[in-house]
């Protein structure tokens, strides 16, 4: 099952079905005006939507029937109770370090790293990113997220997994620049991590078939630069922790509410031909070889574009695509 948010005149929007090939949608308001309300009561909620969808891939004729234009669409949850972040491809933070003459303490192999970012507006998945200075060193990074159900407290991780009920894709925006000195204060991201994206869409985890095998996507995550290919590297390759193992660190002193998203962190692999989801992993890259980073984080005007698709090259979320912009703060 696949599901959107069409724009309207509340913070939330409303909740679409969208069909399989993404080309064509219903709005859901009937069975639950929103996705969260369909996450609070999702047992109850789920099967009729599920309903509608073998309908809407069945025949998509029906009155009610729209074309989906994704720039009208929130991201899937346009506000959420909790975004919290991980860093799962542990190999991506030890390159980070690596390239700044820093040693990898041992126990970031063995507990999870994890930040809570600011939840209250995301952006769509074709919105712009507003930075109001390049100097901020604006970057993307792809990632994968899952969204839960209520989880208690203690969840073990043999359990966790059967807390999902949606995946989404992620451009989580970092401003690199101003990363260090947040860091440096020992008290975590706050300015440095302004507003994710998400995708058009969330799915089921039945939508991934085999490439989901209850922990990770075994897809490449592929992003464009400007119009050319500046990573792929597959998000099922080098997860050091799967996602009901960061749900379970999450979820260690307190309980999770409906509609929390973890998300995976940039998706790394070692073997490098497959390029990078983020610039700074490419810099980092640059640095280790020749002393020396030239990539250039985002300027205005550049476009970032993710996406992942099936075995057959098609879309699965629909593609986050959205341009880098002068923002103009109010006087």
């Amino acid at each position: 099952m696949k599901l959107g948010t069409l724009r309207n005149d509340t913070r939330d929007g409303a909740l679409c079905v969208v069909s399989r090939d993404l080309r064509h949608a219903v709005v859901a308001f009937d069975i639950a005006p929103t996705l969260q309300a369909a996450l609070d009561d999702w047992d109850y909620v789920a099967p009729q939507l599920e309903s509608v969808y073998e309908g809407l891939n069945r025949d998509p004729s029906g009155s009610r029937v729209f074309e989906p234009d994704f720039v009208k669409f929130a991201s899937p949850l346009p506000r959420a109770y909790q975004w919290a972040d991980g860093s799962a491809y542990v190999n991506h933070v030890e390159l980070v370090r690596k390239a700044r003459g820093a040693e990898m303490p041992p126990e970031f192999w063995t507990d999870p790293l994890m930040y809570q970012g600011g939840s209250d507006s995301f952006l769509g998945p074709t919105d712009d990113i507003l930075m109001a200075s390049e100097e901020w060193g604006i970057d993307l990074e792809g990632e994968v997220a899952v969204v839960t159900d209520d989880v208690p407290m203690g969840v073990p991780e043999k359990k966790a997994g059967a807390h999902i009920r949606l995946l989404m894709l992620v451009n989580d925006v970092s401003l690199r620049n101003l990363i260090p000195q947040e860091l440096a204060k020992g008290f975590g991201f706050f300015q440095s991590k302004p507003s994710s994206a998400f995708s058009p869409v969330a799915v089921t985890p039945d939508e991934l078939g085999d490439a989901w095998d209850g922990g990770k996507v075994n897809l490449p995550l592929v992003v464009h630069l400007n119009g050319e290919l500046f990573g792929r590297p597959n998000a099922g390759v080098d997860m050091t922790f799967e996602f009901p193992r960061l749900i379970a660190h999450a979820a260690k002193t307190r309980p999770l509410g409906a509609g929390t998203i973890i998300g995976s962190g940039t998706v790394s692999n070692k073997d490098r031909s497959s390029g990078s989801t983020c610039i700074a992993e490419k810099r980092m890259l640059e640095i280790i070889e020749s002393g020396k980073a030239t990539t250039p984080f985002l300027k205005f005007g550049d476009r970032v574009r993710i996406e992942m698709l099936d075995a057959a090259g098609r879309s699965i979320f629909g593609a986050i695509d959205q341009q880098v912009a002068k923002y103009v703060p109010p006087r």
